[in-house]
């Protein structure tokens, strides 16, 4: 029997050693260079302190080491060293990022004079007009303890100033540090700041004044004027919405959109369009790659002399450059240059421009220059569209006999519907989980809006800066007027679809790496092995589906308390924590607002005790002083009292949570999981951090 058994499972092994043999993968081995760096920034941004000296040590030796293992190892063996050697680089670089932006941050709330340089301007999800400062003087904080950079908005009575960068600025405002996350293991713009060195954030409602103008000659301040130059022309020839959408794409001024315009964007899944990044990178550099191609080959003597592949390739190279100064040069926009910078440069080293090995030297560049890329959606979405592309288009390259079956005046259309529905497809797992939504019929309007973007805008722009100094401009941006008013017509249309928005609960921590790491594996590994990876996506997809909610949660200054009824959140506040309440709800794939949340209590709006049961919970919500009072009354045994206020005196026989007992731990969650409860903090899960000292 032990015979059989043996000679049954032999043969096996040696299938499953064939399949997954690295020796069979040469040539496609340096796919997994980004994907071992990604590896080790992620074990970084989940460790749950910083490490010492030591340890850090102790991480650059092995990766030495590491890297020394190929010279005495067989052959078969000697990528999975490299690999380690490079999962243990991808620590360290995120390590040392981390100390490198190392700025001050506000250790408390302040409110006086706020003076400071500003670097840059944005606006906030109301629409209000925010401005960055570096070179920042808060009243009685040392220099030595200033934020590097703070984040104001605007509010009340403004328009004093023109803002621009480079101005000096005064005015007396609200400053806090940056706001933990609303749920332990929610999103942590503390992170996000650090990285920014941003170090506190606020609002002003009083005007702000200038104190020193901007240095003349600057060329953050002429990038800056030309940019409100062009966005002010574009929307004075092009009316309505119109003129706003396009200054929003030519110049990343998004200040002419309307909210509701926005939202219907959002709804249709059609807000990327607006966000300068790989489209428009794209299309831009290779529509002005092949019209420079198209232009030297009608001048047939110097077509056929001159390297015109490199001539175009370097002409969009210049383009591309132009587009990302003009646009502002955000992180989502130098990452789409430094994409298509890799495949340009491809050509003029006679290497093949559109590759999954282009893809990870652009990937690799980024992860080491911002490895705090790795944890943000944008890049999780640009990379995903881009290897899902440069896949399918490949595989579609080796079917030949089925693309003779296409017309060629057809497959330019037909390569638009593929780019959509591709993308698509690729991105919808991690918009879903970056923004607990899915557009359901995103699909339906990018198919009719992309093509427009590819085939009728980016072109007509490109021709309005060529004629743009001969002061024709204006036939350009009539090109592009019905085109984008045929977008904006698509996503108020879409966007009105019953049902058009899905809302999708939160999924665990371990969802998204495994399916990134399932995705990459089907597409990167050759041979039938590959396969291997659509089961990691679809074990994915079940932990996804089987993610469960907290039943209760509490606020960070338990300013509004949140329990599980009947599968449903109902929230003890209809207004305060607004931010907090949202971010519950979107979490839970609840599609309602924190007012209808609120109803469900069966509680007056302004009822400042609100008693709620569910789950296994007995909670009552005592918020203001005058609630307070009314603590003797309500603490019971088993009760749980969350108060806004402390109390003057703690009676022993409830529990009491208040705003002094939220301040080292954060936001609280608990759960009731197999008859045990389960307590999860802030502090606990985001651990000992850069970001998370104070």
């Amino acid at each position: 029997m032990r015979v059989s058994s043996f000679a049954t499972t032999m043969p096996m092994l040696g299938v499953g050693r064939e399949l997954f043999s690295l020796t069979a993968q040469r040539g496609r081995l340096f796919l997994f260079v980004p994907v071992a760096l990604a590896i080790g920034i992620g074990v970084y941004f989940a460790l749950p302190r910083e490490p010492i000296a030591l340890e850090w040590a102790a991480i650059s030796i092995l990766g030495a080491f590491c890297l020394f293992l190929p010279w005495v190892l067989p052959q078969e063996q000697a990528p999975v060293a490299l690999g380690l050697a490079l999962i243990c680089l991808g620590c360290l670089v995120a390590g040392l990022r981390a100390s490198h932006v190392a700025a001050p941050v506000l250790s408390m709330r302040y409110f006086g004079p706020i003076e400071g340089r500003i670097v840059k301007i944005d606006r906030s999800a109301s629409d209000a007009i925010r401005l960055t400062l570096d070179q920042v003087v808060l009243d009685r904080v040392p220099a030595s303890r200033s934020p590097a950079r703070v984040r104001l908005a605007l509010h009340g009575t403004q328009g004093f100033i023109m803002p621009e960068p480079g101005l000096r600025i005064i005015t007396t405002g609200h400053l806090s540090p940056p706001p933990a996350p609303a749920e332990p293991g929610g999103f942590d713009f503390r992170r996000l700041a650090w990285f920014e060195r941003l170090g506190a954030v606020g609002y002003t409602r009083v005007p702000v004044l200038a104190i020193a103008p901007a240095a003349e000659g600057a060329a953050g301040l002429r990038v800056h004027r030309l940019r409100m130059r062009i966005s002010t022309a574009v929307q004075e020839q092009l009316p309505d919405d119109r003129g706003g959408f396009a200054a929003a794409i030519l110049t990343g001024d998004r200040s002419g959109i309307p909210q509701d315009r926005m939202e219907e964007l959002r709804r249709s899944n059609l807000a990327h369009l607006l966000a300068i990044s790989g489209l428009h990178m794209g299309l831009l550099t290779g529509f002005v790659y092949g019209l420079l191609r198209l232009l030297m080959a009608l001048v047939p003597p110097f077509a056929l002399r001159a390297p015109t592949r490199k001539i175009a390739a370097v002409g969009a190279l210049l383009a591309g450059g132009y587009y990302l100064v003009l646009s502002g040069g955000n992180v989502a926009t130098e990452r789409a240059y430094i994409m298509v910078s890799v495949m340009l440069v491809a050509i003029l080293l006679n290497r093949r421009a559109i590759s999954l090995r282009s893809v990870a030297i652009a990937a690799t560049l980024i992860l080491l220059l911002r490895p705090e890329a790795l944890v943000q959606a944008g890049f999780q979405m640009s990379f995903a569209a881009t290897v899902g592309l440069v896949a399918v288009f490949r595989w579609l390259g080796d079917e030949r006999e089925w693309r003779r079956t296409v017309p060629r005046w057809a497959w330019p259309v037909l390569s638009l519907v593929i780019c959509s529905i591709v993308a698509g497809i690729a991105t919808a797992p991690v918009a879903a989980a970056s923004f607990n939504r899915l557009a359901e019929y995103g699909l339906i309007a990018n198919l009719l809006a992309v093509p427009m973007m590819g085939a009728v805008i980016m072109p007509a722009a490109v021709l309005a800066a060529i004629l743009a100094p001969f002061g024709l401009e204006g036939l350009g941006l009539a090109i592009m007027g019905p085109a984008i008013g045929w977008i904006l017509g698509v996503s108020a249309y879409v966007s009105a679809f019953e049902g058009a928005v899905l809302p999708i609960r939160e999924p665990s921590g371990v969802v998204m790496p495994l399916l990134a790491l399932g995705g990459l594996w089907l597409v990167i590994w050759q041979g039938a092995a590959r396969w291997a990876g659509v089961p990691i996506m679809g074990l994915a997809l079940l932990l996804w589906s089987m993610s469960t909610r907290p039943d209760l949660l509490i606020a960070p200054e338990a300013e509004v308390v949140g329990v599980m009824q009947d599968n449903r959140r109902v929230l003890s506040r209809a207004r305060a924590g607004g931010f907090v309440a949202s971010s519950w709800l979107r979490s839970d794939g609840d599609a309602a607002s924190q007012q209808e949340a609120q109803a469900r209590s069966g509680y007056d709006l302004r009822a400042t005790i609100v008693h709620l049961q569910g789950s296994g919970f007995d909670v009552v919500h005592l918020a203001g002083k005058r609630a307070a009072e009314s603590l003797g009354t309500y603490c019971q045994p088993g009760r749980m009292i969350i108060m806004t206020d402390p109390p003057r005196v703690r009676p022993g026989h409830c529990e009491i949570i208040t705003p002094q007992d939220l301040r080292t731990t954060g936001a609280r969650a608990y759960a009731v999981r197999n008859g045990r409860l389960q307590i999860r903090t802030v502090a606990q899960v985001s651990g000992q951090r850069h970001w998370t000292k104070r």
